[in-house]
C-alpha cells in the first residue's frame, strides 16, 4: 500500500552552528534531504540557550533559507535538545493486578510507564523521555512485551532523561519567536544514534560519542535498548580555546588551525612542518609548529575521553560493548581522533557518518558527521508521524493532517487519534505515551510472528 508524500521539518540548535533541515521518506523507507541550511550559533552556550535575539535571527536565517531550497513552506518542527543540564537516571515501578488468570493489558503497561513521570524531581526540572527498558511479571525477568502474559506483579525497568525546564522553555520561545510551532522535543543523542548506529550494532552492544562545539554527548545501547545516555559540558570550543591561549592568537585564527592542520596526536605530527599566524593589528606573523598544535589538542582531548570513559563506566555496560564506540559530530572530524580513541579507550572505534538510512542526489553533500543530529531528527520525526499517523505535506502548508486508518491498527490507538482531535489537535502527554506503546508492541509483535 503506497503512503502519501511525507514531509518533516527539524531544527538542530548546537552551540556552533545552527541547522535547519526539510526531508522526505521514500517507500522503501529511506531519507531524502530536501533542503538544508546552516548558520553560525552566537546565542548558545554549552547547548544552552543564552541569548535570545540572536539564536532567533539565526534560525530564523537557516529556516527562510532551506524553505527557499526545498520549495516547502512548513510551520512546525522537530527540535534537538542537549546541554549541561540534560541528566538520566534509572527507575523501578510495579503494580499489583487482581487476579492471576486475566492476561496483562496493554492499559496496564500504559499505567506503568505513566506512574514513571510522577516520579520525585527536583525543582525546576522536568522529565523529558521514560523508556522502558525491560518489564518483569512475577518475578520472570527479562520480558520485552508482557502482554497477553498472566501474573499477579507487574514490574518494568526504566531510563529516565531530565533536564531543566528553563531550557527547554527558552528553546520553544526561541522556535515560536522565529514563526514556528514545536511539534516534538527530542533528546540529542537520541537523535544522532538513530542516523548513525546499525541494528546489529545496537544489539551487540555499542557508546554513541556526539562531539559538538559546547557538549559531548553519549548513548549507550545493548541488546536493542538504550542503557545510558549523558551530556557532558566539553566540546570542541575547549580546544579552540586551549589553542588560542598555548599560542596566544585570535580565536577565528585558532579554530581555523585546528580544523586544517590540527591531529589528535602529537607523536604523529610533522615536526618540521610550521603554519604562519598573522599578527594582531599589524604585528609580525606568529609561527607555530604542527606538532606543538597537535600536543596542546591531545592534551584536552584525553582529558573529554577520559570523561567519556567513566560515563561507560557509569552505565555498567562497558564489558559487554561488542561493538565499540562510533564517534560522530563536528570534533569527530579531527584528523587522528580515532586512533586516539582507540589507544585510551581499548575499544573498536569508526567514524559515524548518517548515511545508514540517507538516499538522493544529496545525499554525498549531507553524509558529514556534523549534521548526525539533524538527519536523526528527521527520522525521529517520521518516527512521530507514524506513531500518530498524520503526513506533513507541502500542500498543507505545514500542517499536520490525519490519513486513513491502516486496518491492522489497534483500537487503542483509534481512541487516541479520536481524543486528540477532541482536544482540538494537541496531543497530551497520555495520549503520547499510548501512542507509543501501540505502535512499539505492535512492531514486535509482527517480529515474532
Amino acid at each position: 500500500m503506497s503512503r502519501k508524500e511525507e514531509y518533516v521539518a527539524a531544527i538542530d540548535i548546537g552551540t556552533t552552528k545552527i541547522v535547519a533541515i526539510v526531508g522526505t521518506r521514500h517507500e522503501n523507507g529511506n531519507i531524502e534531504i530536501l533542503g538544508i541550511s546552516r548558520a553560525p550559533s552566537r546565542g548558545v552556550k554549552r547547548g544552552v540557550v543564552l541569548n535570545i535575539e540572536e539564536t532567533v535571527n539565526a534560525i530564523a536565517t537557516t529556516v527562510n533559507d532551506v524553505k527557499m531550497r526545498s520549495g516547502i513552506d512548513f510551520s512546525e518542527v522537530f527540535v534537538g535538545i542537549a546541554g549541561q543540564h540534560i541528566k538520566s537516571m534509572k527507575s523501578r515501578g510495579y503494580i499489583m493486578r487482581d487476579n492471576y488468570d486475566d492476561e496483562i493489558t496493554r492499559d496496564e503497561v500504559f499505567r506503568l510507564i505513566e506512574d514513571m513521570h510522577k516520579i520525585h524531581i527536583d525543582i525546576g526540572e522536568e522529565i523529558i523521555h521514560v523508556i522502558p527498558q525491560n518489564f518483569i511479571v512475577d518475578n520472570e525477568a527479562g520480558v520485552k512485551n508482557p502482554i497477553g502474559m498472566c501474573g499477579r506483579r507487574l514490574e518494568a525497568n526504566f531510563h529516565i532523561v531530565i533536564g531543566q525546564v528553563a531550557a527547554a522553555k527558552n528553546i520553544e520561545k526561541c522556535i515560536r519567536k522565529a514563526g514556528l510551532t514545536v511539534k516534538d522535543m527530542i533528546l540529542e543523542p537520541l537523535a544522532s544514534s538513530e542516523a548513525c548506529l546499525t541494528e546489529d550494532e545496537k544489539e551487540a552492544g555499542v557508546v554513541l560519542v556526539d562531539i559538538g562545539g559546547g557538549t559531548t554527548d553519549i548513548a549507550v545501547y545493548y541488546d536493542n535498548i538504550i542503557r545510558h545516555t549523558a551530556v557532558i559540558p566539553f566540546g570542541g570550543n575547549v580546544i579552540t580555546n586551549d589553542i588560542k591561549e598555548g599560542c596566544q592568537i585570535l580565536h577565528r585564527y585558532a579554530e581555523q588551525l585546528k580544523i586544517q592542520y590540527g591531529s589528535a596526536l602529537g607523536d604523529l605530527a610533522p615536526e618540521d612542518k610550521v603554519v604562519a599566524i598573522p599578527g594582531i593589528s599589524g604585528r609580525d606573523p606568529k609561527e607555530i609548529s604542527f606538532r606543538s598544535l597537535a600536543y596542546i589538542i591531545q592534551s584536552r582531548m584525553e582529558e573529554i575521553i577520559d570523561a567519556i570513559t567513566f560515563e561507560v563506566q557509569n552505565s555498567g555496560y562497558a564489558d559487554r560493548l561488542a561493538a565499540g564506540m562510533v564517534i560522530t559530530g563536528g570534533g569527530a572530524m579531527l584528523k587522528h581522533l580515532p586512533q586516539l580513541m582507540k589507544f585510551k579507550t581499548a575499544m573498536d572505534v569508526r567514524l559515524g557518518l548518517p548515511n545508514e538510512h540517507l538516499s538522493g542526489s544529496g545525499k554525498n553533500e549531507i553524509n558529514q558527521p556534523i549534521y548526525a543530529t539533524g538527519v536523526g531528527l528527521i527520522m525521529k520525526g517520521f518516527e512521530f508521524l507514524d506513531t500518530y499517523h498524520k503526513t506533513f505535506t507541502a500542500g498543507k502548508k505545514g500542517e499536520f493532517i490525519k490519513t486513513p486508518e491502516p486496518e491492522s491498527v489497534d483500537d487503542n490507538m483509534d481512541e487516541v487519534v479520536a481524543e486528540e482531535k477532541n482536544n482540538g489537535g494537541k496531543v497530551t502527554l497520555t495520549d503520547k505515551i499510548k501512542s507509543l506503546l501501540s505502535k512499539m508492541f505492535e512492531v514486535e509483535d509482527q517480529t515474532i510472528s
